[in-house]
């Protein structure tokens, strides 16, 4: 059992604590301020804060006392809300017990046959192992690595397999085509599954280049490729014709030079042409193009580690990177038995939330919170929160948050952004008092679900909407942070 405070709140339900979730007051169960205390008199109250944010739509939020789960104020703490990326607080908890915090994860070299004066007269296969971290420079340690061991010549092909996590060409079908926040994923990823476009205007014309870029290493890729048109609208567009993804770019957007990552939507291809071009930069020649395989069979010749489970997560929750919160989310559903995608994982995730955590009805649909059909109340984030614990793993892991109006105020949080909808969840420390456990969920869904596609990257509103809420949620935390730490 790795999350300690799972045997807390057993404690805590068994004797009777339940009510006291899902009936949590609106103002604090701890002793009152004394009556001389100013500053905490002459703090607001929470649901006048939120009455005086103006911000449309719906607002829950829940504290408490992150050592015994004590609720000490709560406003709508048990309706549902999407979590948007705090939803990759609650996939940490779910991989780190699943996978365990050690975990890494392996790609590897095979061949079918074996090595005999510098030729493997079979395949060499590249497989997999849902690395969401695999990056242009690792694939060229992996060629060099195979160099070592005396490869310069595969007489048959390249084969590819990603068939260690089911694969979906992006994460929710709702969002815009070109964004790079909304790639596919699967068993085998590259570069986040991104392709870098990259233009600069020659004359009456554009160079244009699709890279599969890192660091230190520019491969052009050809499966991958982009047409400068005259057209108004839509800005981009993407199409996938004989076997190359086609994008077109409206001609007054680009300016005279510039770049951006495009999502990439067959990730195997991609990560198979990047291989090629890095193996024939060590001398090493593939006669048979590249396939993709359904099984792996074969000696082993080069293995990749990624870095271990907890640096990952600390980077996806640094950066919220969508793809790897679901290639750690599918990969700990994995452990389990097959899994069939975003929705059954998301299912089988939110099941291990209430059977392990106690949260009262988590519906996940999916392990980044990309997705804005799935739910939660702050009353569950909050008790989540609290069996993760303040001086727990996940809370070493998150960012901190600062507060204008606290600068002293200790906040380690996940934020959570999608047009009309803004999430935190986090841990205030305790200053010699407790520390606290939070959430705060923030939605417009029906001014959300307005949107037209094309209003999406930029929705009108959008902004306004979000200073609201972001006002709103440090105004927050600022209060707890006076009235129940000190």
């Amino acid at each position: 059992m790795r999350l300690t405070r799972r045997t807390v709140l057993a404690g805590l339900a068994s004797a009777g604590s339940t009510a006291a979730w899902a009936e949590a007051p609106l103002g604090s169960l701890r002793p009152r301020p004394r009556a001389g205390d100013f500053a905490i008199r002459t703090v607001p109250g929470g649901a006048a804060m939120v009455a005086r944010s103006q911000l449309s739509g719906r607002v829950g939020f829940a504290v408490a006392d992150a050592e015994t789960g004590q609720i000490l104020e709560s406003y709508n703490p048990e309706v549902r809300l999407p979590p948007a990326s705090t939803a990759k607080a609650l996939t940490s908890l779910y991989a780190l017990d699943r996978l365990g915090p050690e975990h890494r994860f392996e790609t590897r070299l095979l061949a079918t046959a074996p090595i005999e004066d510098g030729r493997i007269d079979g395949d060499l296969i590249l497989a997999g192992g849902g690395d969401p971290t695999l990056d242009t420079d690792d694939l060229a340690q992996m060629a060099s690595d195979l160099k070592d061991r005396g490869v310069r010549e595969v007489t048959g092909g390249l084969r590819i397999w990603g068939g260690a996590l089911p694969q979906a060409e992006e994460i929710d079908p709702e969002q815009p085509d070109h964004v790079g926040y909304n790639p596919s994923v699967g068993g085998l990823n590259l570069n986040y599954n991104r392709v870098y476009f990259e233009w600069e205007r020659q004359g009456e014309t554009y160079r244009v280049a699709m890279q599969g870029r890192s660091a230190s290493r520019r491969p052009g890729v050809t499966m991958a490729q982009m047409e400068v048109v005259d057209r108004r609208t839509p800005v981009f567009s993407y199409a996938y014709e004989e076997e190359r993804e086609s994008w077109s770019v409206a001609r007054w957007a680009l300016g005279s030079e510039g770049a951006r990552w495009l999502p990439v939507r067959h990730p195997d291809t991609y990560t198979g042409e990047v291989f090629e071009v890095l193996a024939r930069s060590e001398g090493i020649e593939i006669a048979g193009g590249t396939t993709p395989v359904q099984s792996v069979e074969g000696e082993v010749l080069v293995r990749h580690h990624s870095a271990p489970l907890t640096t990952i997560l600390r980077d996806m929750l640094k950066f919220s990177t969508n793809l790897t919160a679901e290639a750690v989310g599918l990969s700990a559903s994995s452990v389990s038995g097959p899994v069939a995608g975003f929705s059954a994982s998301g299912a089988r995730m939110s099941n291990w939330l209430r059977s392990d955590l106690q949260l009262a009805d988590p519906q996940l649909i999916d392990h980044s919170g990309l997705g804005d059909d799935s739910r939660i109340s702050a009353q569950d984030m909050v008790r989540a929160m609290v069996v993760a614990g303040s001086d727990g793993l996940l809370s070493g892991l998150l960012k901190p948050y600062p507060v204008a109006d606290r600068p002293g105020l200790d906040v380690a949080a996940k934020t959570g952004t999608l047009n009309f909808v803004s999430a935190l969840t986090g841990f205030i420390g305790g200053q010699g008092r407790p520390p606290l456990a939070f959430a705060i969920l923030c939605a417009d869904i029906e001014r959300r679900d307005s949107l037209a596609m094309e209003e999406r990257e930029q929705p009108p509103g959008g902004q306004v909407w979000l200073n609201r809420a972001r006002t709103l949620q440090r105004g927050l935390l600022a209060r707890w942070g006076t009235v129940y730490t000190g």
